[in-house]
């Protein structure tokens, strides 16, 4: 096994001192460009390469940010990074990408790893009820983005949507079509922001157009299709049953979908539903799906702006303190009724 090629072997095939050497190849002003040349193409012949991490430490930047989603096998947060990625990659950066799983510790392990790979940024989808581990990055001067999912804390800038807005247009849309009796499924932590101004957006149309909020028409699930299922199962056990659905995940919706045609009730005719995030698969089903769009690549181009503006700001370490609030959309399809 060949041993690695140091700035040291450079500087003795070419009889100059590895000082030399290291300011040829970090760009050094004071070194002649008939050197640097030398140096360059030396340590291309030799195969010769840089120990980025030490560059890093030296620097005090690695060109490198932290990603962290609680998954990434949908595409709301796919198309998120794609946004990042599509900002920040031109600019010479490079992303690593975490999963949290929803999980507070794997969350907490996950800044750690970035922590300790010298990010220069670390972009965050939240699932913390805590803010200690967040924390950790501020006290490391790490500048910290929160987006789609946030928590108040100073000095971080977030980049979401308006979720309250999000909910209630969702519920007015089922009202709208002639709906009165609307279950919600809040999908997710009721502790965590965006499901929280969900569920207010939904009280507050019901509220709006006098419309009684019943608490055996809300449940708490995770974000699956499964979970839409068992939801069904739950709400048709009822003795008067829901005439629409809204569910703040476009999973949930489909698994509540598929449970209401397994017992023969009809979309829409007998049953609306909605969802939140406008996937993909809602667009692409016999039975199109009616939810709420995001704008996730939107949101990725615009948190990567959000940190340039602030790498570029008058005040160091982050402190530039940005809160910026996408608006959302409906998106009405075959779920529910005109």
């Amino acid at each position: 096994m060949n041993n690695k090629v140091t700035i040291y072997d450079i500087a003795e095939k070419l009889n100059i001192t590895a000082a030399t050497v290291s300011r040829a190849l970090n760009g050094n002003p004071n070194i002649s460009e008939k050197t640097r040349e030398t140096v360059l193409a030396a340590a291309k012949e030799m195969n010769y390469k840089q120990n980025k991490l030490a560059l890093a430490l030296k620097s005090g930047k690695s060109n490198h940010i932290g990603v962290i989603v609680p998954r990434i096998n949908t595409n709301f947060f796919g198309s998120v990074i794609r946004g990042i990625e599509e900002e920040l990659n031109a600019k010479g950066y490079n992303i690593i990408i975490c999963q949290s799983h929803n999980d507070e510790e794997m969350e907490a392990k996950n800044i750690e790893t970035l922590i300790d790979s010298h990010v220069d940024a670390i972009f965050i989808s939240s699932s913390s009820k805590s803010s200690a581990s967040l924390q950790k990055v501020l006290d490391e001067k790490i500048p910290l983005i929160f987006f789609d999912r946030r928590k108040i804390m100073n000095n971080v800038s977030s980049v979401t949507i308006d979720d309250f807005a999000g909910g209630y247009m969702a519920t007015k849309h089922l009202i709208d079509s002639g709906c009165r009796k609307i279950a919600h499924i809040i999908s997710g932590p009721i502790e965590l922001e965006i499901f929280k101004e969900r569920h207010r957006g939904y009280q507050q149309a019901l509220e709006d157009h006098n419309i009684d909020y019943r608490k055996d028409y809300v449940l708490r699930t995770n974000s699956s299709i499964e979970e839409g299922k068992r939801a069904v199962e739950i709400l048709f056990s009822l003795n008067e049953k829901p005439d629409a659905i809204f569910s703040a995940s476009d999973f949930v919706a489909l698994g509540a979908i598929q449970e209401l045609q397994k017992r023969g009730i009809k979309v829409p005719d007998e049953v609306s539903v909605i969802g939140f995030a406008n996937e993909p698969f809602t667009d692409f089903l016999e039975l199109s799906i009616s939810t709420i769009d995001q704008f996730p690549l939107e949101m990725g181009r615009t948190v990567a702006r959000v940190y340039l503006n602030q790498e570029t700001g008058d005040e160091a370490g982050g402190n530039v303190q940005k809160k910026v609030v996408l608006q959302p959309k409906l998106i009405a399809r075959k779920s529910t009724r005109n």
